[in-house]
């Protein structure tokens, strides 16, 4: 099951996509109304809406809000390589193969596949990065991590705008992010049920690939089971003495060279006789596009970023 969120007269419905069209459902009912069970009240939901839908619309053109607004963002560090090019030459310590690096997110920011994302105030080296998220179906504490795949019900594009400047700012501080990731948060452009992307199945994760362009030119390009670490493994450990909820969002982070980063730190590594390259950090006016295998493509324009206010006239002694 393929499931979206459409804005309609200043609401957000949920449809099915079947082919090329969406199929409302006739009521208010959110995804994440659908979960906290294996699945049985999704496909109820779905096999009604075949039925008897309430409208049908046009996929394309179609005024996508996220499938789903997380309960809560974990978003993780699930391939390694990705750290591994934004500190190249630099071995990774041995505690990034012991435990799955997260932080959380922000919820009150997630926006919609083809939502315009104004850059982060104060920021002048901003990015994107090309993630899937995974959802929570069930809840679950304590959780094995031989049983934690039962626990996905399914899949989103995520892309996790990040203001590279004001991360490095407040990495000083050494207590996890803030403002460098605060702005936005993509997720969609649909919701794809996990038993979809089984054909795909590749070792612990899905051999689909993932392309990042900026203006029509391809930044980088992956596959998901390139990760180190499991979707799985991490919501395991996620769990540990707490619970993960139905609609939780456990994201995979940046597919490797996905991202602008990578290519900065990179070509800073390599010199001026170095053949990596590095294209310039996004600006006003850019469009990035996301595209992953099965789980569609988001499409979002650059906006300006609004005044920042100085918080002080002075620093203190």
């Amino acid at each position: 099951m393929k499931w979206v969120s459409v804005r309609t007269e200043c609401k957000e419905r949920l449809g099915l996509v079947i082919d090329s069209q969406i199929h409302l459902l006739g009521k208010e009912t959110r995804l994440i109304d659908l979960l906290g069970d294996d699945g049985e009240k999704m496909a109820a939901a779905a096999e009604s809406v075949r039925r008897t839908p309430a409208d049908v619309l046009d996929f394309h053109g179609a005024d996508l809000a996220p499938p789903l607004r997380p309960n809560q963002i974990r978003d993780t560090l699930l391939f390694l390589q990705h750290m591994q090019n934004c500190r190249p030459g630099q071995p990774l310590e041995e505690e990034w193969h012991q435990i799955p690096a997260f932080y959380f997110g922000n919820t009150t920011a997630a926006v919609g596949p083809y939502d315009p994302v104004e850059i982060f105030p104060g920021s002048i080296m901003f990015d994107f990065e090309l993630e899937v998220a995974s959802i929570v179906g069930k809840a679950g504490a304590n959780i094995h991590p031989d049983d934690a795949d039962d626990y996905i019900a399914g899949f989103m594009i995520f892309n996790d705008w990040s203001a590279r400047d004001l991360q490095r700012l407040e990495g000083v501080l050494r207590i996890g992010q803030a403002k460098g990731k605060d702005g936005a948060n993509t997720f969609g452009p649909m919701f794809v049920t996990k038993d979809e992307l089984e054909p795909y199945r590749s070792g612990h994760s899905y051999h689909l690939k993932a392309q990042a362009f900026v203006n029509d030119t391809l930044i980088g390009e992956g596959y998901l089971d390139q990760m180190n670490w499991s979707f799985g493994e991490v919501i395991a450990y996620a769990s540990r003495g707490t619970e993960v909820l139905p609609g939780d969002a456990i994201c995979s982070g940046t597919v490797p060279t996905c991202c602008l980063i990578e290519h900065f730190m990179l070509s800073l590594a390599e010199g001026e006789d170095g053949t990596h390259t590095f294209p310039g950090w996004l600006k006003a006016g850019d469009t990035v596009r996301l595209e992953v295998e099965e789980l569609g493509v988001t499409r979002q324009i650059l906006e300006p970023s609004v005044p920042v206010h100085k918080l002080r006239t002075e620093v203190p002694n």
